[in-house]
């Protein structure tokens, strides 16, 4: 990654020309330059979608992870980050922002520039990179006159204090390891920073034990490296830095609990609100199985008022104090498709109900009598809205993608529909821009989660209106509920994993569901159903596999991450995975087991698979799919594999983005349309899928490839 343009180093020029590098994201257009018309639309791009202004984690789905907004003291702005790809560099260009929540004008620019910062996951006691964008929530100092915050410069996180009237931006720590998390002293002359101290020694360790050969353990993932894992065991060193003189000492217990409470979490835990006289409103369990409802209750010291109410149980995302009430935001509804905002008094029957929406509604915060929140739609990118929780009116303050207006999308259809275990499922069916009815289409599945705006699905791999735009209908589903949800007495997630897993229960429940609205789609739309395609990213590319092998509904396949193989799974994946699997019933690798095997190996498959599969990897992920791929390739079967450098579970790079985009249209359109791109570069490309076609597979009709 490079850093920011030096133009955005906003009284910083001094830093940057001590570091120059070689290429700049271009920051000068990190606010929009002006509002598009939407008398005369264009058709959408691929740099459209790559180039959205993020606020917030980019996974609509994502409902448990820290809100981007930060609420001044005195309650009359919001700050926040913005995030966007730049293709140019194959880097991202960041802003702070603050925005008057009163005022509906552009928001104010108060420093630019850094790398993108991303999470690392904790996956069995080990870091394991994720390449997904970090959230990071900015700090307004006790007298709302500067913002801290964490940014990212070659390769370093560190934290950082503007001046909220965009004044100046600068470094108050120089940290050899990445700082993780800032907060406020109370006087606001001091800013707290919490490190890990010990990671570079735990790294310097590992140099030295490799010095003679790293111990092959569970600390080591081979898909990913031979470098052992990093254990996620070290608790957060808190300093304090006078930000007068530059001083730097340790912070006292207090202050050390205040960086703890602002760094991520490494387990989600559920929403709950302090008052301003000390009552709690939080959420409880009539049991212990996780899968359990949870249900609004608020404390005052040892007494407990109940909400029975069935808008006070399951689905509550957060909860926030307003007055003597609780206002509570929950998803619900057919499969948790719609948000409610509700009031509740404490001690009241039910609460009242404010809206209802099957809009997105993202990291709500209060501010002052109302909220700040993202809000999206199927075709619609976020937008920061403030909510009215007098009379629930929204309005935007800022449309940080005003393009999009002008931009000619396809039409959206929401569908609804039981599996064949009665589970609730629903998925949104996008349509061609100005299809003719009558005109028959093929499909493809975009999976797992069909929240807010329709990008490309979970991982953002399958741009679904740009297939739209290449006359491909697209089915983007939302998965049902558990199979494990069916029963009760479960009480870990643990436990719920080994029941979905047995027999593969969970893996048969999707199936049914996605079959079942490809023929809701077909019954109700122009979809052809000899031409439906399927993708999957994560659990989405295990439910494309068992759908390859337990179905034949589809004529072309496309995975982001692969594969469950009876001998690479457990050997790649290394051995505290491949503990856990054992754990959940897997069998171990040295027991040849066909009959487990036998519903989910593509490798044990291999020589029944016809569909066309195209597998596009990160390259710390691909070895797993190596099994499946050498065994479709030996049988002479329609498979194709790329890997991309320097990329993790989500890919993270623009330019691989685009890659990924263009290379999956081209595989759809070829494979369900008979379509061919006549770029000169892609030659080889074509003659390669003519030559697998000539293998036995059907040609459609072509149709030319804008």
């Amino acid at each position: 990654m490079v850093s920011a343009n030096i133009r955005g180093c906003l009284g910083l020029v001094v830093l940057c020309l001590l570091f120059p590098a070689t290429a700049w994201a271009n920051c000068e257009d990190v606010l929009p330059a002006h509002e598009a018309s939407s008398t005369v639309k264009r058709d959408l791009t691929a740099t459209d979608l790559i180039q959205l202004r993020e606020i917030g984690d980019p996974d609509s789905a994502v409902f448990n992870g820290p809100s981007p907004f930060a609420v001044s003291p005195d309650g009359t702005r919001v700050a926040y980050i913005i995030n966007r790809a730049d293709l140019a560099t194959n880097s991202y260009y960041r802003a702070l922002m603050v925005s008057r929540i009163q005022d509906a004008g552009p928001p104010s620019v108060v420093d630019r520039g850094g790398e993108l910062i991303k999470i690392m996951d904790v996956q069995r006691g080990f870091y394991l990179p994720s390449g997904a964008t970090r959230t990071i929530v900015p700090s307004w100092s006790p007298d709302g006159r500067r913002l801290a915050y964490l940014r990212r410069d070659r390769g370093v996180t560190q934290a950082w204090v503007a001046q909220a009237d965009g004044s100046g931006a600068r470094a108050v720590t120089r940290s050899d390891v990445d700082v993780e998390a800032v907060a406020w002293s109370k006087d606001g002359t001091r800013l707290l920073y919490g490190t890990r101290k010990g990671a570079a020694a735990v790294q310097a360790e590992l140099d030295r034990e490799g010095q003679s050969g790293w111990l092959y353990d569970r600390r080591v993932s081979p898909e990913i490296s031979a470098r052992p894992l990093t254990p996620a065991t070290e608790a957060l060193d808190v300093s304090a830095v006078d930000l007068r003189t530059g001083a730097i000492m340790q912070a006292d217990a207090a202050e050390q609990a205040a960086v703890e409470r602002a760094a991520p979490a490494d387990i989600p835990v559920d929403p709950q609100a302090i008052s301003d006289d000390g009552r709690k409103a939080h959420l409880e369990r009539s049991d212990s199985s996780p899968l359990t409802p949870a249900r609004l209750v608020v404390t005052n010291g040892d007494s407990s008022l109940h909400c029975d109410a069935e808008a006070c149980a399951g689905g509550i995302v957060s909860l926030w104090w307003q007055g003597a009430s609780v206002l509570i935001l929950r998803r619900e509804g057919w499969a948790k498709e719609a948000m409610a905002l509700y009031r509740w008094r404490p001690g009241a029957a039910r609460p009242t109900a404010l809206l209802r929406t099957t809009d997105v509604l993202h990291g709500c915060v209060m501010a002052g009598t109302g909220l700040i929140c993202t809000r999206e739609d199927s075709s619609t990118p976020r937008k920061v809205v403030a909510i009215d929780t007098a009379n629930s009116r929204m309005r935007t303050i800022f449309d940080p993608n005003p393009e999009f207006s002008g931009i000619r999308m396809g039409s959206v259809t929401r569908l609804r529909w039981r599996n064949d275990l009665g589970l609730e499922a629903w998925g949104d069916l996008v349509l061609p821009p100005g299809h003719k009815a009558g005109t028959k289409l093929p499909m493809v599945v975009v999976q797992y989660h069909s929240d807010g705006f329709l990008r490309g699905g979970t991982g953002d791999d399958y741009p679904i209106f740009l297939l739209a735009q290449r006359g491909i209908a697209v089915l983007s589903t939302e998965r049902p509920n558990f199979f494990a949800a069916a029963f009760p007495q479960l009480k870990t997630w643990y436990e719920i994993n080994a029941a979905n897993q047995k027999d593969w229960g969970e893996r048969r429940s999707l199936l049914s569901s996605i079959l079942t609205g490809v023929r809701m789609a077909v019954d109700r739309s122009d979809i052809d159903p000899a031409r439906v395609g399927i993708t999957g990213l994560s659990d989405g590319a295990s439910t494309v596999a068992f759908a390859l092998i337990n179905s034949k509904a589809f004529a072309a396949a496309a995975l982001s991450t692969c594969c469950m193989e009876p001998n690479t799974t457990a050997t790649y994946g290394g051995i505290a995975w491949a503990e856990w699997l054992r754990g959940m019933g897997y069998p171990p690798a040295t027991q040849d087991n066909p009959g487990f095997w036998r519903d989910m190996s593509l490798a044990r498959n291999a020589a029944r698979i016809d569909t066309p599969l195209l597998m596009q990897l990160a390259d710390n992920e691909f070895r797993l799919a190596l099994e499946a791929f050498g065994a479709l390739h030996e049988q002479n079967k329609p498979v194709e594999m790329y890997v991309y450098p320097d990329e993790f579970h989500v890919k993270w790079q623009p330019i691989h983005r685009r890659a990924v985009y263009e290379r999956n249209l081209d595989w759809f359109s070829f494979w369900l349309q008979g379509g061919e791109n006549p770029d000169a570069t892609k030659i080889a490309q074509y003659g390669r899928w003519r030559a697998m076609r000539s293998g036995g597979q059907p040609s459609p009709k072509p149709v030319p490839v804008r």
